[in-house]
């Protein structure tokens, strides 16, 4: 992973820590369902975005390394499979 898109995802993961301790003062000042639910929602799309940004480097080195080594693709092709099944629970 290069510089650059470790340093756009640990500003990504960030904001996202920063939205998780929104959440809590607004549990502690009693805010409303609603506003709480949309702020839930706001910081599992940011979480989602990160772990397709992860995903996707991923499947590149992946599949890299499979076309460098001879029979690799099969097992590649699994495990990127299993990755995205773990992404998407």
């Amino acid at each position: 992973m290069s510089k650059l898109e470790k340093d756009k995802l640990l500003q990504r993961l960030t904001r996202v820590e920063g939205q998780v301790r929104g959440l809590q003062r607004m549990i502690n000042d009693e805010k409303s369902c609603a506003d709480i639910l949309t702020q839930i929602a706001a910081v599992r799309a940011a979480l989602a975005q990160v772990g397709k940004m992860i995903f996707q480097e991923h499947s590149r080195v992946c599949i890299q390394e499979a076309l460098e080594k001879e029979g690799g693709e099969t097992e590649a092709i699994d495990e990127l499979l299993s990755v995205l099944n773990r992404l998407l629970k």
